[in-house]
């Protein structure tokens, strides 16, 4: 099956309403309050020096010093509770706790506390990102079969053994499952912390069209944002496949 008939109801569900904006944004005739999808791609075209070449390299090094960060800290803290229940009861209820705050709330403070700088943008990622992460991983090292636990242990497997050759197959597909989930949540909290207070970066620059009253301008970024993180899961399920070649699937 080719990838166009694989996804022809959802590519003919988005023309649909594609269409139905460019005709309603044309019958309202307001373009800085609703700017039609082909005015959005003029502008993206004829803003294309400033948005590629200064504003998106810097949304980009947030994403990935982001992204960076909650892997490893987020796998280091799943391995770390899978093995000890004290640390689990430690951080496992914080974590939770963490995803109750409106980050919305908490980015002026990294803003008060970092200043304008790159880090103020990249917590807020962080903050976003780390949970899927962590509890997908957690979950997939709990998730290992027992019967084949016992199975390596009566063949003499040593704790480094069941960790290298059972628990780590076992939760990769847990791991990619949030990272999934985490690249696009990636481009939100970099675009949320700059558009409250940056410099560059293409949350900044549509949060700049918006005091400008450019409708067009507001959503030239947004859908470059969306197309990265589109890229990202894409890119997040090749690697996938590549890394798990051994898992079947349909």
């Amino acid at each position: 099956m080719s990838v166009l008939k694989k996804y022809a109801a959802a590519c003919l569900l988005v023309s649909c309403f594609l269409l139905i904006w460019e005709v309603g944004a044309r019958l309202i005739d307001l373009g800085f309050i609703l700017p039609a999808p082909t005015d959005i791609v003029r502008k993206l075209w004829e803003l294309k020096g400033p948005l590629f070449v200064d504003h998106l390299p810097a949304t980009l090094l947030i994403i990935f010093i982001g992204l960076f960060l909650s892997i490893v800290f987020g796998v280091g803290l799943a391995v770390w509770m899978s093995v000890s229940k004290m640390v689990e009861r430690t951080f496992y209820p914080i974590i939770i706790a963490s995803q109750t705050i409106p980050i919305i709330a908490l980015a002026p403070i990294f803003v008060l506390w970092f200043g304008y700088s790159i880090w103020s943008k990249v917590v807020v990622t962080v903050l976003i990102t780390f949970f899927p992460i962590t509890v997908n991983t957690y979950d997939g090292l709990r998730s290992t079969s027992k019967e084949y636990r016992d199975l390596l242990l009566t063949m003499g497997a040593s704790k480094k053994d069941l960790f290298f050759k059972l628990q780590v197959p076992s939760c990769a597909q847990h791991f990619f499952s949030g990272l999934k989930v985490a690249v696009t949540l990636s481009v939100i909290g970099a675009a949320i912390g700059e558009w409250i207070g940056a410099q560059a970066g293409l949350g900044y620059f549509s949060r700049r069209m918006m005091t400008q009253f450019d409708g067009a301008g507001v959503f030239a970024p947004i859908v470059l944002l969306s197309a990265v993180g589109i890229i990202l899961f894409i890119f997040v399920v090749y690697l996938e496949k590549r890394t798990l070649k051994w898992r079947k699937t349909k």
